[in-house]
């Protein structure tokens, strides 16, 4: 009967005694630290399914980005003898350092070869710019000449035929005379005859008559030459009348002439110039310096190398014209657009953290920009979420990496708040 009453006894009923004799304190029942363990983890799921859901509704991450820039490559413009490096591999340089020296005498020969030409081409235009207004003023003096030649011609003809006339004058002046000394004679020559009159008398009338018919003659021969004075003078004329239309109409070509003389000289002179100008750049490039500020790396020049145009020498990597080459998922972009605050989180650096803005979305996917694209129609198609570029800028770059840190090609994993509002102080937008 003892066993049962005690089986019956409940828990409170039961104590439990310490050796010492000292009631013991009981522990409590599996069930409550079940239920802490319970509620802990209930906790857990609570808060990964909320952080879950602030991540994939909030934000767009990805771990397929890496800081990018623009890697300038420095190659000498022209041929030539290294006579002088002046960097080393992982060297930073600023704007503006010297990079390296090619042997300028080639050159400095070149320059003072064409600005000889140009001195010369020069003078050449000096003269031939000289030469068009004297050309211009002989032609002019030339025209207004055979214009007053031909204006003394026609005098000359003039004058010619009023002798001509004066000449006919005399030849019927001297045909009347010779005509009264012949009605004299034939009037003496009866009365000679029957003495009427003396010898004297009729040999005078006889000798008067001699010369009016020389006179005739004389008259007659005056007017055949004042008529030849008559015909050289239009001779003249014509002559002078075609020298001043010739004059006339070939005084602008001879202007003409000598104006694209000049135009020619003065192009020559403008080549002569732009042969100098080109021997000047050319010497500039035998010292070659830096086009940007960074670190320089790949360097395949030393003293004494030949150089050829256009061979590439080292490569100058910036540390400030930095962004970020983000590729997400085609599932990713529902919500993402320019102007949209990014935290960027690099690898290196224990996570260093950088603030931006997504800049822009890139035109197409990395396959389709790929050497050789996907070609679907081939009847092999599986569909896998494409990837595009993002190009995502840094909004404080000079105070966040002051310590210049970031190099391109690191790692990055960009967060694109895509819920938050955009923020329109980034460059680019409004």
């Amino acid at each position: 009967m003892a066993e049962d009453q005690e089986k019956d006894k409940g828990p409170q009923d039961s104590k439990i005694v310490t050796p010492t004799g000292e009631p013991a304190t009981p522990e409590p029942p599996p069930s409550s630290n079940r239920r802490f363990i319970v509620i802990g983890v209930v906790l857990l799921l609570v808060l990964g399914a909320s952080f879950f859901y602030w991540r994939s509704t909030f934000t767009e991450d990805t771990d397929d980005a890496q800081v990018d820039g623009n890697l300038y490559q420095v190659s000498s413009r022209i041929s030539g003898h290294v006579v002088k490096v002046y960097v080393d591999d992982n060297q930073t340089v600023h704007t503006g350092d010297a990079l390296a020296d090619v042997d300028p005498t080639d050159y400095q020969v070149a320059l003072d070869q064409a600005e000889a030409d140009l001195a010369s081409a020069q003078a050449q235009y000096a003269q031939a710019s000289t030469n068009v207004p004297i050309t211009s003023t002989t032609v002019g003096t030339t025209v207004t000449t055979s214009a007053s030649d031909v204006k003394g011609s026609a005098d000359m003809v003039a004058q010619s035929e009023k002798q001509v006339e004066a000449a006919e004058a005399r030849v019927a002046e001297a045909q009347a005379n010779a005509k009264k000394a012949q009605d004299d004679v034939d009037r003496y020559t009866p009365l000679v005859q029957k003495d009427v009159i003396s010898k004297q008398q009729f040999d005078t009338a006889l000798q008067a008559l001699a010369g009016a018919r020389a006179s005739v003659v004389e008259a007659e021969a005056n007017v055949l030459a004042q008529q030849n004075a008559v015909s050289s003078a239009k001779a003249r004329l014509a002559q002078a009348q075609a020298q001043s239309q010739q004059s006339v109409k070939n005084a602008p070509g001879q202007v003409r002439v000598e104006e694209a003389r000049a135009t020619a000289a003065e192009a020559v002179v403008k080549q002569a110039e732009a042969k100098v100008e080109q021997a000047k750049l050319n010497l500039s490039y035998t010292h070659i310096v830096a086009p940007t500020s960074g670190i320089v790396n790949k360097k395949n020049v030393e003293v004494g190398a030949n150089l050829a145009s256009g061979q590439d020498l080292m490569t100058i990597i910036p540390l400030t014209d930095l962004w970020v080459t983000a590729n997400f998922k085609e599932t990713q972009l529902a919500e993402m657009h320019p102007c949209q605050a990014v935290m960027l989180k690099v690898d290196a650096y224990g996570g260093r953290k950088f603030s931006g803005y997504l800049r822009q979305v890139g035109g197409a996917t990395g396959s389709m920009l790929s050497l050789f694209p996907p070609e679907n129609a081939t009847g092999n198609y599986v569909k896998v979420v494409q990837r595009i570029p993002v190009r995502i800028d840094f909004t404080n770059l000079q105070d966040e990496d002051k310590d210049f840190v970031l190099r391109p090609g690191l790692s990055v994993t960009p967060d694109v708040d895509v819920k938050a509002a955009d923020v329109h102080n980034f460059p680019g937008c409004s």
